[in-house]
């Protein structure tokens, strides 16, 4: 059986030019936000990962059935509903920080907030550098 194709792969797509597309002011706003924190934290550009992820490094990723797959240190999509958050929630220390972060939900591997002002930025910074370090 042949192996399915990872649609979700990096790109040279515009980053600039989907984040000008957002059309909400404030998910645009910490969107470009999101992306200046991460870029400190990871220290790489942002790329566009698929039509809608803005991901920062690369990372192989390797399952326990052996499978490899190419994919970002940490990123986020600002979808219509929230922000998705990826890579930040695994490190050390998240459940104490998760505690002081104020409006978000979880998924297994995603961080969902609404807007920037639900949550403390300062422990959102902690929480991506944490998750970007976890990566090197």
């Amino acid at each position: 059986m042949a192996k399915a194709e990872l649609k979700t792969k990096k790109n040279e797509s515009s980053v600039e030019d989907f984040l000008n597309g957002i059309k909400d002011n404030v998910q645009r706003a910490d969107s470009i936000a999101i992306v200046k924190m991460m870029q400190k934290a990871t220290g790489d550009k942002p790329k566009m990962w698929g039509a809608a992820i803005i991901g920062f490094g690369n990372v192989k990723l390797k399952y326990d059935s052996g499978r490899e797959l190419d994919w970002m240190k940490i990123g986020f999509s600002p979808r219509k509903a929230n922000l998705t958050l990826y890579g930040i929630k695994n490190s050390k220390g998240q459940e104490a920080l998760l505690e002081k972060l104020g409006k978000y939900k979880e998924g297994k591997g995603c961080l969902y907030i609404n807007k920037l002002s639900d949550v403390d930025t300062a422990v959102l910074k902690k929480m991506i550098e944490q998750g970007a370090k976890a990566k090197e």
